[in-house]
């Protein structure tokens, strides 16, 4: 379940979100001002903020230039009665996803905290991608993954012919991964420290 911010300092606002986003099985967490919400955000992991641009210093944008800074995957929606035109460009060029006016229209609400949660885990996807390329890049060994009967019958293959004397050939398509159970079979030999031949 989705942990969504809700950053106001009207509690009938952060109230009313509550609510909707709960009724839409969210799991939600508030804060009153920026203070706290800067508070939360460093110490509890979040998949949306809601963030009120109108407050008490620090104010909505400052909540927004932290999370940038400070943990640049995390989607952030920027709610706001007293929008401005300068006031959204403002917050976009910062980073927020998108800038609501209150009091929000619930179907605009929910199709953006969906979209941005959307985005937010491709973000993560992708970090998550560029860091296993980086470590292929490096030399390290990728896993296998998968949990399907043939991808059993490669490793138990791996596993089983990697110990042996015996010389293997590795077939197959183009893509089917013969390099990577190459490097494994190389890797459960026990002759790794020497080239792969």
């Amino acid at each position: 379940m989705p942990t969504v911010l809700v950053v106001d300092d009207e509690a009938s606002i952060r109230r009313t979100l509550r609510e909707i986003l709960e009724y839409e099985d969210y799991e939600v967490v508030d804060a009153e001002n920026g203070e706290e919400a800067i508070e939360k955000l460093r110490t509890d992991p979040y998949d949306l903020a809601l963030v009120d641009v109108k407050m008490p210093e620090p104010d909505g944008i400052e909540v927004l230039r932290t999370a940038a800074d400070e943990m640049p995957e995390l989607p952030v929606v920027m709610i706001s009665g007293h929008g401005t035109i300068e006031t959204a460009v403002e917050a976009t060029k910062l980073g927020a996803f998108d800038f609501i006016e209150k009091p929000p229209d619930l179907n605009r609400l929910l199709v953006t905290v969906r979209n941005a949660l959307d985005r937010g885990e491709l973000e993560v996807q992708n970090r998550r991608m560029r860091q296993t390329l980086t470590e292929k890049q490096d030399g390290e060994l990728t896993p296998i993954i998968g949990e399907s009967e043939p991808i059993q019958e490669i490793t138990s293959t791996i596993h089983r012919v990697a110990p042996t004397e015996a010389r293997v050939l590795v077939t197959g398509e183009h893509g089917t991964g013969k390099e990577l159970v190459a490097k494994w079979v190389h890797h459960l030999s026990g002759r790794d420290d020497g080239p792969m031949v």
